[in-house]
């Protein structure tokens, strides 16, 4: 059996903010935009992973009115699982991203014990994510 990952799912609160963060500063392409009774989905994809698509959405989107007031509720209180994404260059990676908007550094480049080299932040919605050295 041959098994691959082909979506991972971000809640966002701005769609705009989140575009200029992972767009703009992670550098991901846009492939897909959608709108539907007053919510929007993005996905965007790597060059590198041309497969994997990200998809950026609101708490609310498909979602019950419940549901969504729920996840809504850990995304403001940063609870969301977090995503990692990998760079050739973590420092030069790390210093555009902590210029963005919005974007909380919670740890700089630090070598870790189990043996990668990372970063950690909070986008502008406030999920965490981590960065590490390829």
């Amino acid at each position: 059996m041959t098994i691959s990952l082909s979506t991972v799912h971000i809640t966002i609160d701005d769609t705009e903010a989140a575009l200029v963060f992972y767009r703009d500063t992670l550098g991901l392409s846009v492939t897909l935009d959608v709108s539907n009774e007053g919510f929007r989905w993005v996905t965007l994809v790597a060059a590198t992973q041309p497969d994997v698509s990200i998809v950026l959405s609101q708490p609310h989107g498909g979602r019950s009115q419940e549901n969504g007031d729920a996840l809504a509720a850990l995304l403001a209180k940063g609870e969301l699982f977090p995503a990692h994404f990998r760079c050739q260059d973590l420092d030069a990676t790390f210093e555009r991203i902590a210029r963005t908007p919005g974007v909380e550094v919670l740890q700089v480049p630090t070598s870790q014990p189990w043996g990668v080299r990372d970063a950690a932040v909070r986008d502008p919605a406030g999920n965490r994510l981590r960065i590490e050295q390829a």
